[in-house]
């Protein structure tokens, strides 16, 4: 398994290196509850430090799907196509995705997956606490009075 590395870390940060998303195949992870490996998948938020939001980001081969459905109990997911085209399915409705959709998900919906095309579908994944969100837009941010400084 390739590890992720860190570019930079302060107290109120994180920056870690992916990689090139076609070199997703280079992770695996192992699934906790089934003992089974992912490859293609790694979650960031852990290693982030993450404390509001988990996100993965998976390679799903050509002709390939993710082989069940599942739902959560507290977290709503947003799926963000980078790169390929498919199809998603929530509860019963299956639709047709591609590069720029995006898919929010409640925790009750029962959802999946499949890369129907001949070329790999890469997606991140945004999980989150339902309800945690206060407010929409950018009304949680203000302006801080300060010099912006480049000197990398």
């Amino acid at each position: 398994m390739k590890d992720l590395t860190i570019i930079s870390e302060g107290t109120n940060y994180s920056a870690i290196d992916l990689a090139e998303f076609d070199r997703l195949m280079e992770y695996s992870y192992i699934h906790p509850k089934l003992n089974h490996e992912v490859k293609g998948k790694v979650f960031v938020g852990e290693l982030m430090k993450s404390t509001g939001v988990e996100i993965s980001f998976q390679l799903l081969p050509a002709i390939t799907s993710i082989p069940f459905i599942h739902k959560h109990k507290n977290h709503e997911e947003v799926y963000i196509i980078l790169k390929g085209t498919g199809q998603f399915q929530v509860d019963q409705h299956c639709f047709n995705i591609k590069e720029g959709s995006i898919v929010r998900i409640a925790p009750e919906g029962e959802r999946t997956l499949r890369n129907n095309s001949t070329v790999p579908m890469i997606f991140m994944v945004i999980q989150s606490q339902i309800g945690s969100l206060d407010n929409h837009f950018i009304f949680d941010g203000y302006r801080v009075k300060r010099e912006i400084v480049w000197d990398i």
